[in-house]
């Protein structure tokens, strides 16, 4: 299992484990599209949180809102009502400029698609955060990128572009430009929905080892019981609400609630 390089600020682990912080969370949040007779609820009044240095994977049915969610938390998507915070910052209440400088900073995402820059090499696309929010890394960031980079496995891909490589490769890319700026909390779409059984099972143990060595806090949305499988805590959703909770559990545990799920 790769095996990521400490945290540039890391500190000295305690004796007395302490609760884990709250990286996110959201209360009464609601989602509705259309108006009147033909709206559609996609969210309807949803309370939870995320937990610093935890692996959540949130699960549901197609069009359970699981989706909706993490792009509210985000800042891709606005509430009809309700808040959601990242850290202290109420994401609900910021305006276009605000959101687009906390999802650059705080937020990293890894996406089914890639979506990885196609005239960029891959140490351009790792190093695009930085270059949106018109800076260079600093010297500290720069060691962690080169290390996450070695521990990737990317050292010898630098200088190609995503069409050279393979689908578990542009994934790597996809995770080491989301971890770089060591942002608050990653969000991962379905990150293994374009790759085989074998690269997706090493892509779940990259972010599995990054919430376990790095601390990194990640929210994944998955259809997939075998990718939920990897995470620390599955939050099931069904018609736009928080329906049950569960702690790491088998691909076999998974499929038999997400089939009750189904059938109620």
């Amino acid at each position: 299992m790769t095996t990521f390089p400490s945290p540039p600020t890391a500190s000295a682990a305690s004796g007395t484990a302490a609760p884990r912080a709250l990286v996110a969370r959201v209360e009464h949040l609601t989602k509705s599209y259309g108006s009147s007779e033909s709206a559609v609820v996609a969210l309807a009044g949803v309370t939870f949180a995320l937990h610093r240095g935890e692996f959540t994977a949130i699960m549901g049915p197609s069009g359970s809102g699981k989706s909706t969610l993490m792009h509210i938390m985000a800042g891709l998507d606005t509430p009809s009502s309700g808040r959601a915070w990242l850290g202290d910052t109420d994401v609900t209440a910021l305006n276009d400029t605000e959101l687009t400088v906390l999802r650059r900073r705080r937020v990293g995402f890894v996406f089914q698609a890639f979506n990885l820059v196609p005239t960029l090499d891959v140490e351009g696309n790792i190093l695009l955060p930085f270059e949106l929010d018109g800076r260079r890394p600093t010297t500290t960031e720069r060691a962690w990128i080169d290390d996450l980079i070695i521990s990737l496995g990317l050292t010898d891909r630098l200088r190609h572009r995503p069409h050279e490589l393979s689908g578990g490769q542009q994934q790597r890319v996809a995770i080491a430009r989301a971890l770089g700026s060591r942002p608050d909390l990653v969000f991962a779409d379905e990150p293994t929905g374009n790759l085989d059984s074998r690269s997706g099972r090493e892509v779940l143990a990259l972010l599995r080892t990054a919430c376990a060595e790095y601390g990194q806090s990640i929210a994944m949305v998955t259809h997939d019981p075998v990718a939920a499988s990897y995470a620390d805590r599955i939050v099931f959703l069904a018609d736009g609400e928080v329906v049950r909770e569960q702690g790491r559990s088998t691909p076999e545990q998974i499929s038999s609630l997400m089939l009750a799920m189904e059938r109620a």
